[in-house]
């Protein structure tokens, strides 16, 4: 088939819609990704990228159309609105003039904003190709917990904006089934809901391998991923204060985000230097050999609604290295590691549990890590191995082209 994907954020930047379009491709299909200009997490255009800089270009037989944005910058809510604004404006004009018109399927990866599905619904109307929508992130409910949006008009609007999305949409497919209510609630039908959970990039297999800078002795609880406000690391930050009289337990942080100037200052200001190391970021292909030097993987959410219904990506890529995991959210996602028998959880936001866990978790004997971490090795295998998602896509293609 002839697959056009609407995702504000591609290759080079780090998300599983770039193993998606590269899925599709290993399985015989023609993929055309319409994006916007690479520049999260830093909030700044990736080197090599601009306005009038690779916009058109092929990356593993993919093509790829990048609309001309306002990069996200780092702190400012205005900035990113216009950065979400901008997208659509963009990415709806570049369709217009410089895509093709024959498309079998318009598949949408949402993660925030829902608005990602606006130059969708635009290429659907020139093409009248059916559009699979991903819902990542649950709107309106991310706009009120995470976007910090309280004004009941403003909701309301987003709501109807929601509501508008979905209805030009032939599936709307979530990544938890804790957002199944929600989705019908904005006038979705069940039989236009479909469940397709994540899954772990095929590197994340690999065997033990060394990462590209050192790690500390010890053992190591790690976080790998966005840093930012979601994540709720001033909770992290004081499980790390209740631990330090254990010189042996190291917080080991790899990624990049928002929150991560913030939580440089605190580990200063705490005085936790020995214990909380700040990794930075690495491309995907670096992560399998950081996980094979964890004893633990870190999962957390901070203590909002619609965090309790959501399964963080990450869960699936630690499950998928076959590592314990230590989990600090509430849920689906803590729901899903207690299932497979791959760890333990503690409420969201609770720094005082989570510090129990992990004094508990690095008392444990290596042999009953390692039984952990195969239990959630093996679910991961039934339950999210990537052949078996990308077939359940080609499935609900094939569906709606009928």
């Amino acid at each position: 088939m002839n697959v056009l994907i609407v995702s504000q954020h591609f290759y080079p930047e780090n998300f599983r819609i770039n193993d998606f379009a590269e899925a599709l491709i290993e399985r015989g299909h023609q993929v055309t990704v319409l994006t916007g200009i690479p520049n999260y997490p830093e909030g700044r255009f990736f080197s090599g990228f601009g306005l009038f800089s690779r916009t058109n270009e092929v990356w593993n037989n993919i093509r790829i159309i990048r609309s001309p944005i306002v990069a996200r910058g780092r702190a400012s809510k205005l900035r990113l609105a216009v950065n979400y604004a901008s997208f659509v404006l963009g990415a709806s004009i570049a369709g217009l003039l410089r895509l093709g018109r024959k498309y079998d399927v318009i598949f949408v990866h949402e993660t925030s904003p829902v608005t990602v599905g606006i130059p969708a619904i635009v290429m659907k109307k020139l093409t009248g190709a059916p559009i699979l929508f991903w819902v990542l992130d649950l709107w309106p409910e991310y706009a009120s917990d995470a976007g910090g949006i309280k004004s009941k008009m403003a909701l309301e609007w987003i709501a109807e904006l929601t509501r508008w999305i979905y209805s030009h949409c032939d599936l709307v497919l979530v990544q938890s089934r804790g957002f199944v209510d929600s989705v019908r609630r904005m006038g979705v039908a069940e039989s236009r809901i479909r469940y397709f959970p994540s899954w772990a990039e095929s590197l994340y297999s690999i065997s033990e391998s060394q990462p590209p800078v050192s790690l500390p002795a010890g053992f190591k609880i790690m976080f790998a991923g966005n840093v930012g406000e979601c994540q709720d690391f001033p909770s992290i930050l004081r499980a790390a204060e209740i631990t330090r009289h254990r010189p042996d337990i190291h917080w080991v942080i790899v990624g990049d985000g928002r929150m991560l100037p913030w939580v440089k200052e605190e580990v200063v200001k705490r005085n936790l230097g020995n214990t909380v190391h700040l990794m930075g970021r690495y491309p995907v292909e670096s992560m399998p050999s950081f996980y094979s030097q964890a004893n633990v993987m870190l999962v957390t959410l901070k203590a909002e609604g619609i965090f309790a219904l959501t399964i963080p990506g990450k869960v699936q890529s630690y499950l998928a290295c076959g590592k314990p995991v230590i989990a600090m959210l509430d849920g689906e996602g803590a729901k899903i590691i207690e299932e497979a028998g791959a760890g333990f959880a503690c409420p969201a936001s609770d720094a005082a549990q989570l510090a129990s866990m992990v004094e508990r978790v690095a008392s444990m004997d290596k042999s009953e890590l390692h039984r952990l971490g195969e239990q959630g090795k093996k679910f991961y295998e039934t339950e999210f191995e990537r052949n078996v998602a990308i077939s359940r896509a080609e499935a609900m293609f094939k569906e709606v082209v009928q």
